[in-house]
């Protein structure tokens, strides 16, 4: 396929997707792609065929990098690749809007073999149907422990073919992890109260998220557990009652905003200063690349990170 016809085609696909939207025609009326010859499972349980090594666009930051990592040709992604997650995209990678507002034209027109999804994202919910009706396969991915990771990356290098990438971006961070849970003592381990803080607000957390998960596989009881209410209404007097070991704050949105906005609570509300937590210093705020994005290959340093502050005895 030459240049001009090739531009044309992407073109035509654009032109052929915002019609089948609007008028709500059949997949049946599109011309699939060839299939490819690699099958593979999403989050959801479908079955894909992916051409091998073929040219994805990602629109998830945390996934394209785990994409980069088993050795996948990266075409297209989103903002916070860039913005948020600092990653080195490779020169000519299209940026095709925000996780939550992808730009449809931009990512048909650079032409992908394979689109990755987050499961997570409802702007993107629906964009898997809409692929399939201009032949372009899609995989949701929803990852919120390391074995969701796991799973991720071996469908990922089943694409890439790099089995080498999979043993180094995963077996090896799952041998780091196993050793961290090794030296984890038996028995009860510390109360906690995992936070989640906003420019305008905080909340508690349970095992719903990455952080909670590792918590509990580390031995930790979460407060939160014992009362399900301070998850939709975070309860000072349940909080002073329980007075946990530890509190560990995670960020979302503009990290500096909302450290200020919870630094001001506790300085200015003698309750939180008066939990044994905030008096001995035992109040971690977690770093947004281990505990708010995936951390990928780092989830070993991730385990290690919380159990050096759980278990400094064990640990040594």
């Amino acid at each position: 396929m030459n240049r001009v016809f090739k531009n044309m085609s992407k073109v035509i696909a654009v032109c052929v997707f915002i019609l089948l939207i609007i008028s709500g025609c059949s997949a049946s009326q599109s011309m699939p792609r060839t299939a490819g010859n690699i099958i593979i499972m999403d989050s959801d349980g479908a079955e894909i065929s992916v051409p091998e090594n073929a040219q994805a666009a990602v629109l998830y930051g945390s996934f394209a990098d785990a994409w980069l990592l088993a050795g996948g040709n990266l075409i297209g992604t989103t903002e916070d690749a860039v913005s948020e997650r600092n990653l080195d995209i490779p020169d000519g990678t299209e940026i095709l809007g925000t996780v939550k507002e992808p730009n449809i034209e931009a990512l048909v027109a650079c032409d992908p073999d394979f689109v990755i999804l987050s499961a997570d994202i409802t702007a993107q919910a629906q964009l898997k149907e809409q692929m399939a009706q201009i032949g372009i396969p899609c995989a949701y991915f929803q990852v919120d422990t390391f074995s969701d990771y796991a799973f991720m990356m071996e469908q990922f290098c089943r694409i890439t073919g790099r089995e080498d990438l999979y043993e180094k971006n995963v077996s090896q961070v799952q041998e780091t992890i196993d050793s961290v849970l090794d030296f984890v003592p038996q028995g009860e381990g510390p109360s906690v109260l995992l936070i989640r803080a906003f420019s305008s607000g905080i909340k508690a957390k349970a095992d719903d998220n990455l952080a909670g998960i590792m918590l509990a596989e580390l031995g930790c009881h979460n407060i939160a557990e014992d009362n399900p209410a301070m998850l939709e209404d975070l309860s000072m007097e349940e909080v002073i009652l329980q007075d946990p070991d530890y509190i560990f704050v995670s960020t979302m949105g503009d990290e500096e905003a909302a450290l200020s906005y919870f630094n001001t609570l506790i300085s200015e509300n003698p309750a939180w200063q008066d939990l044994s937590a905030v008096r001995n210093g035992r109040y971690v705020i977690l770093p947004k690349d281990l505990f708010h994005y995936k951390p990928n290959d780092r989830w070993g340093e991730s385990y290690e990170y919380l159990a050096e502050i759980l278990y400094p005895d064990a640990a040594q």
